[in-house]
């Protein structure tokens, strides 16, 4: 790696979309060449140990849309304000759901009693009441979600190039280390004078004054006046000594050798002082501040070109079924493109990741084995989709749970019943296995996947905020299961509302690509009416 390439590469080099037939893993695939290599990354990226009991935060509180111009206020249910939970830490286990409960933070509520015979062995306590309606058997979204997150931590945290930042939260609070501006400068082209020698100066009776000199900022000359003179300086320029104001040029007869002066002026006219934005020693970044344009922007202009912050998850993304091809390529009367790997791979790209999509394995376990053992050189995370159910040619279900590091699971939700969770190999590398079917696919990443991959680069909250709108027509929902249902949201000069797209398929692609919103129907509910609020997720903003 080049002193002049940055660890994360440009935007291309860093997020590639496309496919690594599994073929040449071996003996094709190379570090970027602005990518840390694996030696590298291993020092940067410290082992994380998942302790005992990690409690998932309260769902985000629900968010109000801005109305429109006329909008009426949206009515918002209050919520329990969500307590952030501590970064785990090798030296000791963070608190349990009853001790945020003790603290004031998320109450912990009574669970129902259910027999032992009928509880599944891979339930986690998440401090919450069961919905009566989920049969047996099944976990609910949040058991598995935390299960998700208890196994997945926090990457280590390194120096970073800043423009490489973009997106990252800072480990820690920045102090300003220099002034700003860091010397009196000129905050318009003119001429530098005392303001004392240009009192009473006007268009009938100007004051003329020699100039004797000129000042460009970057000039690296100092300079100095004495009474009864001017210095011509342009924007950016530090201010001589002896002056103490500017006179802008249309204020001015724009003269060379001599100058008219057409207007008085006080001291400090113009002028912008050392220190007047930002003082050396000021706290200008909190602890978790999400790098933007803007704070990239004061971080170089006080001097850092890198930040501490933990680095973009690295995340293999492999879609399984002897019937994908690769788009562009030919299909055979009973085979079909690979959408989903595309998908997955873009979601992960929005969500700050690097994102390495290696395209469909067929339904073959040695060839998935294969495949999955040589990519994990590459991967923090690998997701793949396909292959979970229970039949017989399902890859990633027989593959893995031969390990016995993956539990597969069936969750209380639809689209998206089944998943799976893991670590794979000497690596210990986790994964998380996703449907085949291209929606059940994508509501399984945001709810599963999404939170997983901001908890490794340390973002906050970890689920996406939800709003509350009113519903454009019915709803019907089997009971038992949390409803995921494609909509459109948007604000009218009513307020916030969200329709329902119809058709609930879960390879229904098309309707998913019209939808921009996901209305949440809970495990108890069975029907809502056309008005009712709803909760409702509001895809692709950032949060």
């Amino acid at each position: 790696m080049s002193p002049e390439e940055t660890e994360g590469g440009s935007e291309q080099n860093m997020l590639p979309l496309d496919p690594l037939p599994p073929h040449e893993v071996e003996s094709e695939v190379e570090p970027e060449e602005d990518e840390p290599n694996d030696i590298e990354r291993t020092e940067q990226v410290s082992t994380y140990i998942p302790p005992s009991d990690v409690p998932i935060p309260d769902e985000p509180p629900d968010e109000e849309p801005p109305p429109e111009d006329a909008a009426e206020a949206v009515v918002v249910e209050p919520e329990p304000t969500p307590t952030r939970e501590p970064t785990p830490t090798l030296g000791g286990s963070p608190p349990t759901a009853a001790d945020l409960a003790r603290s004031g933070g998320a109450p912990v509520e009574p669970k129902p009693e259910v027999p032992e015979s009928a509880t599944p062995s891979n339930r986690v306590d998440t401090g919450r009441a069961r919905p009566a309606s989920i049969r047996d058997g099944l976990l609910t979204v949040e058991e598995h979600l935390e299960k998700v997150l208890r196994g997945i931590g926090p990457l280590g945290a390194y120096d970073q190039p800043l423009v490489e930042s973009l997106g990252l939260p800072l480990l820690e609070g920045f102090v300003s280390p220099a002034n700003l501006p860091l010397f009196d400068n000129s905050a318009t082209d003119g001429y530098a004078v005392r303001a004392q020698d240009v009192i009473g100066a006007s268009r009938e009776t100007p004051i003329v004054l020699p100039v004797v000199g000129e000042i460009a900022a970057g000039s690296a000359k100092p300079f100095a006046i004495s009474a009864g003179t001017a210095v011509k300086i342009m924007t950016g320029a530090p201010i001589p000594r002896g002056a103490d104001a500017v006179i802008p040029y249309e204020k001015t007869d724009h003269g060379n050798a001599r100058v008219e002066i057409h207007a008085p002026t006080t001291p400090g006219d113009f002028i912008r002082r050392q220190g007047s934005d930002v003082k050396e020693g000021d706290r200008v970044l909190e602890e978790g501040a999400v790098l933007g344009p803007r704070e990239i922007g004061l971080l170089a202009a006080l001097g850092s070109p890198r930040v501490k912050a933990r680095p973009r998850p690295r995340v293999v993304v492999i879609s399984t079924g002897s019937e994908l091809r690769e788009p562009g390529t030919h299909l055979d009367y009973d085979s079909i493109n690979d959408g989903n790997s595309y998908m997955l791979a873009a979601a992960v790209r929005a969500a700050g990741a690097i994102c390495y999509r290696v395209g469909a394995v067929d339904d073959n376990p040695k060839a998935f084995r294969r495949v999955l053992s040589e990519q994990l050189v590459r991967a923090d995370l690998v997701v793949t989709s396909g292959g979970i159910g229970k039949g017989e040619h399902d890859v990633v279900r027989e593959t893995l749970s031969a390990l016995g590091t993956v539990d597969f699971v069936d969750v209380a939700m639809q689209p998206g019943m089944p998943q799976g969770f893991g670590r794979v190999f000497d690596e210990q590398t986790p994964i998380i296995t996703l449907p085949g079917n291209s929606v059940s696919a994508y509501v399984s990443f945001e709810v599963f996947v999404l939170p997983a991959i901001r908890r490794m680069m340390g973002r906050t909250p970890y689920r996406r905020p939800m709003v509350h709108a009113v519903l454009a027509s019915d709803l019907q929902s089997p009971p038992g299961l949390r409803q995921y249902v494609r909509g459109v949201f948007e604000v009218t000069h009513r307020g916030a509302k969200v329709t329902p797209i119809p058709g609930d398929g879960s390879h229904l692609v098309g309707s998913l690509a019209q939808a921009n919103a996901l209305i949440i129907v809970g495990e108890d509910q069975t029907a809502l009416n056309l008005g009712d609020t709803v909760r409702t997720l509001v895809l692709d903003r950032p949060y």
